[in-house]
This record gives C-alpha cells, structure tokens and sequence, in this order.
C-alpha cells in the first residue's frame, strides 16, 4: 500500500516521523470529531512544509534513490539474515529470498 496513513478496521498504521502524527490526528477525529482533530493540529502548530519533494521513491530524483539503496543494501541484508536464522529456529518456514 502507497500511502502514508492505513486504517483498518481498529488498526491504524503510519509510515514515517511525520505520517505518525497523521495517523494520530485521523485518530482523534475518529474519537472526537474533526473539529477536536483541528484544534490539536493547531495547537502543534503541525503544517509541514518539506523543503524538497523527495520523500517518496516516486518523487526522489533517481541518484539519490540509489544512494539511499545503496547506504541500506548492508543493513538490510543483514536482517534479512537474521531473520531466518531466527524464523529455522522457530520452525517457521520462509520463502527463497
């Protein structure tokens, strides 16, 4: 899913710093209102204003996505590694990477 705030059914997630507070305001609308949401918003003083439009792989000028790849490549391996060694010592089957 390519959005920043998923609700569902009780559930919502949020992907990234700013997204979690997306997700916390559609929350407190859910639970109050919009009207209630709003006025925490302005309280935040939350209105973003990214300085560039690079914060999607879709909106990132390609070198710098392939330099965010590349710096992660590692890490991500990495984990990946672990994970499976952890998921055969639980017995859980995972799929060929």
């Amino acid at each position: 899913v390519n959005q920043r705030v998923v609700v569902d059914g009780g559930w919502v997630f949020a992907a990234g710093v700013t997204a979690g507070i997306d997700g916390a305001l559609r929350l407190a609308a859910e639970l109050r209102g919009d009207e209630a949401a709003q006025a925490i918003q302005l309280h935040m003083v939350y209105a973003p204003e990214p300085p560039f439009d690079s914060g999607t792989p879709e909106t990132a000028p390609a070198a710098i996505l392939e330099q965010a790849r590349r710096s992660v490549a590692a890490i991500t391996a990495q984990r990946e590694a672990t994970a499976r060694r952890v998921a055969e010592r639980l017995g859980i089957a995972v799929p060929a990477g």
